[in-house]
C-alpha cells in the first residue's frame, strides 16, 4: 500500500500557508469577512475592551480548509446581561440555559437555520458520573480562554482564533490561540485528549465514541496514550447512574431509585451512525479494536471464528465477509452498477448486519448430519437480531442520520434475492415488489447485494456477477414500459373495476386477479383497459 505521504505533506503546506506570522500566527480568512460577522465589529466599538473567539469544530474545520456552518464564539469581558442587550440589538437571541450563558443568535439578515452560538467563558467541574450533561458550570467574563479551551476534549477542539479587525477588503484577521498544540496535531493527522485522556473520558464517556468518529471523518489515528485510556474506559459506556428521589404517593412521601443510562442511547447512536456513514471499514475496526462491539453489541462479535463452507467462502468465516463486504461498498463498480450518490446509513448498517443471522442459524456436518455448511433463514433471523438491536440502540433516533429501522430490516431479509432464484424466470410482478416498492428502495438493495456477492470468494473466484447483471437488465427492461423511465406504469385496473365487473366481494380472489393482470401488463402481453378485463373474462371463462 502506498504511504500516504504526499496527502499529509499536503495537509501540513497547507495549514503553514495560512499562517501569516510564525511567531505570532495569524489567518486572514476571507471565508470569515465581514459581510457575515459585521456583528463582532459593532461589539468591538461598543465594547473596547472584549475580546472575541472564535473556538471549536470550526477552527478545525478552517485550518483543513473544510466548509463549516457552525461557528461558536467566546467573548471574553462581557457581562452576560449587556451581552444579551447587545445581541438583541443585533438580531434575534435564544439563551439557553443561565447556568451555561450560551446564546443562539441570528444577525439580522442571517441564517436562520444556523445560529450562532455565543458565550461567556466558563470552566466545567464534573460531577463525577462520566455523563455529558452532569457538570456543574461556571461561567466568567473575566476567565482566561486558556482556560476555557482546558475543558475541551481534544487538542484538535482546544484551539481558538482571536478576532483582531476587518481590513478594507472587508477580510476577517484572527490571532490563532493554541495552547495543547492542536496544530501541530492536525499536520500529524492525531487525535489526542487534552492533558490527562483518562480524565477526560472520565468526565463525559460519550467522548470515546467521538475520539473513534473523529478518527474516521478525519482519517486520523488516535494518539497512543488517548487510545490506551479510551480502551480501559470503554466498559463504562453502558454505566448506570442511580439516584434516589422523595415521591409522594397519597399523604406517604416514599424514597424512590431513579436509573439513567449515564450516556444516553440518543447520543450513542448519533456518534455510532456518524462513524460508520463516513469510513465503515475504519469504524468496524475501531469499534471492534476499543471494546465498542463487546459493549454495545455483543451480537456481532459471534460473527468471530463462525465457520462457513470453503466451496463458498474462500475469504474466512463470517466476519471476514462482513469486512470484505463494507469495503466493497466503496468500490467503484458499485456506483457504475447501482448509481451515483451518497451511500445511505441503511445500506451500511445492513451489510454491518447482513449475516448477523449465521451464527445462529449454522448447521454442520458433524452436529447436524447436513451436507455442508449451512445456514437456513439465517437472513430472515439476522433481520429480526438487526431489528432488536436497532431499537435497542435507538438508531432511528438521531436528527439527519437516523435509519428506517423497518427499511433497514426489509434489506436484510432480501439480501439473498439475486442468489435464491433462477432471474429469467422471475415474474415481472415479482421484480416489481423488490426493485420497485413503494416502502423501500430497490437501489439499496442492489447496492447491499452487490456488497455481498463481491465480498464473496469461491473456490473458483470470485462469485459471477451473472445474475446481478441479469437483474440489472430486466429492471432496465421494465422502466422502458414507463415513460419517466424512473417508474413503473400505474396499474391497467384496480380491484374496484374487477369487483363491479365480475360482482365480487373483496378477498384473495380480487387480489390475484390484479396480480395476473400486472404481471401480463409488465411483461407487455395486456396494453389497456379493455385488454386487461377481457383477459380476466377468458380467465374466468376456462376456469367455469
Amino acid at each position: 500500500m502506498p504511504i500516504k505521504k504526499d496527502r499529509s505533506a499536503c495537509r501540513r503546506d497547507r495549514i503553514n500557508s495560512l499562517l501569516v506570522k510564525k511567531n505570532n500566527p495569524v489567518l486572514n480568512l476571507k471565508i470569515l469577512e465581514k459581510k457575515k460577522f459585521n456583528f463582532l465589529e459593532e461589539l468591538k466599538q461598543r465594547f473596547p475592551s472584549a475580546e472575541i473567539f472564535l473556538v471549536g469544530g470550526a477552527v478545525r474545520g478552517l485550518l483543513l480548509s473544510r466548509k463549516t456552518q457552525d461557528y461558536d464564539f467566546v467573548i471574553r469581558r462581557v457581562k452576560v446581561k449587556v451581552l444579551e442587550e447587545f445581541l438583541n440589538s443585533q438580531g434575534k437571541v435564544n439563551l439557553v440555559g443561565q447556568t451555561f450563558g450560551v446564546f443562539k443568535f441570528i444577525p439580522k439578515r442571517g441564517d436562520k437555520q444556523n445560529p450562532f452560538d455565543i458565550a461567556l467563558p466558563r470552566k466545567d467541574f464534573s460531577l463525577g458520573t462520566g455523563g455529558y450533561r452532569d457538570v456543574e458550570i461556571q461561567t466568567s467574563p473575566g476567565l482566561s480562554i486558556k482556560k476555557d479551551l482546558s475543558r475541551r476534549d481534544f487538542t484538535i477542539n482546544a484551539m481558538a482564533l482571536k478576532w483582531e479587525k476587518f481590513d478594507k477588503r472587508g477580510i476577517g484577521h484572527w490571532q490563532i490561540i493554541d495552547p495543547y498544540h492542536g496544530i501541530e496535531d492536525l499536520k500529524k493527522k492525531i487525535i489526542r485528549a487534552v492533558r490527562d485522556p483518562k480524565e477526560r473520558f472520565k468526565e463525559d464517556y460519550s467522548r470515546m465514541l467521538r475520539a473513534i468518529r473523529f478518527a474516521c471523518q478525519l482519517d486520523f489515528k488516535i494518539e497512543e496514550d488517548t487510545w490506551k485510556a479510551l480502551k480501559s474506559q470503554m466498559k463504562f459506556i453502558n454505566k448506570i447512574s442511580r439516584e434516589v428521589k422523595s415521591v409522594s404517593n397519597g399523604k406517604i412521601v416514599e424514597p424512590k431509585v431513579i436509573e439513567k443510562r449515564v450516556v444516553p442511547y440518543e447520543v450513542i447512536a448519533k456518534e455510532f451512525l456518524k462513524t460508520f456513514m463516513c469510513q465503515p471499514v475504519q469504524a468496524f475496526d475501531l469499534y471492534d479494536q476499543s471494546g465498542g462491539f463487546k459493549e454495545l453489541i455483543p451480537e456481532v462479535l459471534k460473527m468471530k471464528n463462525c465457520p462457513q463452507p470453503e466451496n463458498y467462502h474462500m475469504e474466512g468465516d463470517v466476519w471476514e465477509h462482513t469486512r470484505l463486504s463494507l469495503e466493497k461498498l466503496s468500490s467503484t463498480n458499485l456506483r457504475k452498477k447501482c448509481g451515483k450518490g451518497t451511500l445511505s446509513n441503511e445500506v451500511i448498517i445492513a451489510t454491518l448486519f447482513h449475516d448477523l443471522g449465521k451464527p445462529y442459524t449454522i448447521q454442520t456436518p458433524e452436529e447436524h448430519g447436513t451436507d455442508r455448511i449451512r445456514f437456513n433463514e439465517h437472513d430472515v433471523i439476522g433481520a429480526q437480531k438487526a431489528r432488536d438491536i436497532a431499537k435497542r440502540l435507538k438508531l432511528s433516533s438521531p436528527d439527519k442520520v437516523g435509519i428506517d429501522i423497518d427499511e433497514m430490516a426489509w434489506l436484510i431479509e432480501q439480501h439473498m434475492v439475486l442468489i435464491k432464484g433462477d432471474i429469467t424466470k422471475m415474474r415481472p410482478r415479482t421484480i416489481e415488489k423488490y426493485f420497485f416498492n413503494s416502502h423501500y428502495s430497490g437501489q439499496k438493495l442492489l447496492q447491499i447485494s452487490f456488497a455481498d456477492i463481491s465480498a464473496t470468494i469461491t473456490k473458483k473466484g470470485p462469485l459471477s456477477f451473472d445474475k446481478f447483471d441479469q437483474m440489472l437488465e430486466r429492471i432496465y427492461g421494465l422502466k422502458e414500459l414507463s415513460e419517466s423511465k424512473k417508474e413503473l406504469p400505474k396499474p391497467l385496473i384496480t380491484g374496484d373495476d374487477i369487483m363491479k365487473e365480475f360482482n365480487l366481494s373483496p378477498g384473495p380472489q380480487v387480489g390475484r386477479l390484479l396480480e395476473s393482470v400486472r404481471t401480463g401488463q409488465l411483461s407487455k402481453k395486456i396494453k389497456n383497459k379493455e385488454q386487461a378485463l377481457n383477459f380476466l373474462k377468458k380467465k374466468n371463462k376456462k376456469k367455469s
